[in-house]
């Protein structure tokens, strides 16, 4: 939807506007997609990371270890 928030445009003006606005949509989706694809979810590392941090302590560095 588009919307004139300020000024009376002409017919003609309004066309010429929705004319340009069609173009530029029309040649976005033309274009290749250049984004690489996302990682599969077995690469990600937020899969390993899933569980709390150990709370911190004297003997924390006994829970730092990844699971496996």
């Amino acid at each position: 939807m588009i919307k004139v928030v300020r000024g009376n445009p002409t017919p003609e003006e309004l066309a010429a506007a929705l004319a340009v606005v069609q173009a530029r949509a029309a040649a976005v989706a033309d274009q290749p997609s250049s984004a690489p694809a996302p990682p599969a979810a077995w690469a990600d590392p937020a899969r390993v990371a899933r569980h709390r941090l150990p709370a911190p302590g004297p003997t924390a560095w006994g829970r730092t270890y990844w699971p496996g």
